[in-house]
């Protein structure tokens, strides 16, 4: 199998059998509590995080089995590890019960990762739009579309879940089980971790931010983009100029904020040059939210904020809320600094704002977030990929936070720079594409 994708001999794939099982990157649920007691910061990935031997999972109707060649690690693998804020087995064991179709997700293992590159292997049964040997990607929006809810949307329905999160047998391995309408055609000019590094985040950005189910975006928003050269944050910031929006970029420090201008972001606030406190001995700091709105107001020539891309939560959102301006959007995912978010209620119904929740994407965003990506218009945000067998280390990077943009793993794929199709079209572009590799 890997031999046959490696050659590029893949119309063999479809007469060659798939192996009875494959190494996946796995939690376990004897060890759901190792790090009970421990704050959130001294929880370490690479301890939960196992390499081991997984039996392929059966094929059943309207799902595909695929090759991973590679993968990246998002946030929801790193609350995954780490067993926060609760285990991903109860969300397994929920959706055993739901079918026999899904009662294979049940298992004393969970197999995670929530984006792959790679090529098909096989279909299930009414599968008709792919076939083995397609070299394709995956989003990670799992549903069963049985519900009426879903099918305006199907973020809303009631049996919407994320995959490799809330289901098994995900992406950071060398197979993977998914439901053939997750899949999307890999983008030719991508090598297979470039590939697989927007997924997840780069629907997410094209939900919140540009979709009429967020926050609807139009040229001249002033948007507000925290994390602006991060995994979420980068993609945002790339929508916001292609769309003739103007982003206000808030990172960490000089060589984040190096990144924003280098995607052509000109105005950027480096967090820690400034020494914003939103938070001190338990309380908010509303001097400090008037502080940072000033600060914005002096990039801005006086412009107040349209749009918040908001994701960090409880340690940014009552400064969110106060800097919208009257009428404005505050569009939030993730929350990764803490779920419990506090605000001034004053800031937002006396002037009119919005919250907006916004989680992953619906299939056709996902498939436009994807086109942009194979046309060239939006790039990968990939930095720095770890072989398979180091996916603890990376999700530790992501966990705190020692990282830029996204991080990748290779899995079937033996080294970097592997899969191009379209040379051209990679020449064009090769500068966005690498903008943060190494840092």
């Amino acid at each position: 199998m890997q031999s046959a994708i490696l050659a590029d001999d893949l119309g063999a794939l479809a007469g060659l059998p798939v192996p009875d099982s494959y190494r996946g990157m796995v939690v376990r649920a004897d060890e759901q509590e190792m790090f009970a007691g421990l704050e959130t910061r001294d929880k370490d990935p690479r301890k939960s995080l196992h390499l081991q031997e997984v039996a392929t999972p059966e094929l059943g109707p309207g799902e595909a089995i695929v090759a991973v060649m590679a993968s990246a690690i998002n946030y929801n693998t790193v609350w995954t590890s780490i067993f926060e804020p609760v285990s991903t087995f109860s969300f397994l064991r929920r959706y055993g019960r739901s079918s026999e179709l899904a009662g294979k997700h049940d298992q004393p293992f969970h197999v995670v990762g929530s984006d792959l590159a790679g090529v098909v292997l096989r279909t299930g049964p009414g599968v008709t739009r792919w076939k083995a040997g397609d070299e394709v990607v995956a989003h990670c929006l799992s549903v069963e579309l049985e519900d009426p809810q879903g099918h305006d949307d199907s973020m809303m329905d009631p049996q919407q879940r994320i995959w490799g999160f809330e289901t098994n047998y995900g992406g950071l391995a060398e197979l993977a089980l998914v439901k053939s309408n997750q899949l999307m055609p890999k983008a030719a000019h991508l090598t297979w971790e470039e590939a697989a590094a927007p997924g997840l985040v780069n629907s997410t950005a094209y939900r919140q931010l540009v979709s009429h189910h967020g926050a609807n975006m139009k040229q001249g928003d002033t948007v507000l983009i925290w994390g602006a050269s991060g995994g979420l944050g980068g993609y945002a910031t790339q929508y916001a100029l292609n769309g003739g929006a103007i982003p206000v970029c808030v990172v960490s420090s000089p060589e984040k904020a190096e990144i924003c201008r280098a995607m052509g972001a000109e105005l950027v606030i480096d967090r820690s040059a400034e020494g914003y406190e939103f938070w001190k001995d338990g309380e908010q700091q509303p001097s400090e939210w008037k502080r940072f709105g000033s600060k914005i107001r002096e990039l801005t020539g006086g412009d107040d904020i349209d749009i918040v891309f908001e994701h960090p939560g409880r340690e940014t959102f009552g400064a969110s809320v106060y800097v919208t301006r009257r009428g404005g959007v505050i569009t939030t995912c993730a929350s990764t600094s803490g779920y419990m978010h506090e605000y001034d209620n004053r800031y937002l119904w006396m002037t009119l704002k919005r919250i907006i929740g916004s989680h992953f994407a619906n299939y056709r965003e996902s498939w436009e977030a994807n086109r942009l990506i194979a046309k060239g218009a939006v790039h990968p945000t990939l930095s720095k990929v770890y072989p398979l067998a180091e996916t603890g280390q990376a999700a530790l990077d992501v966990h705190k936070n020692l990282h830029q943009g996204k991080v990748g793993v290779l899995c079937l794929a033996p080294e970097e720079g592997l899969g191009v199709r379209d040379h051209d079209l990679r020449a064009q572009h090769l500068e966005g594409i690498n903008r943060f590799r190494d840092r």
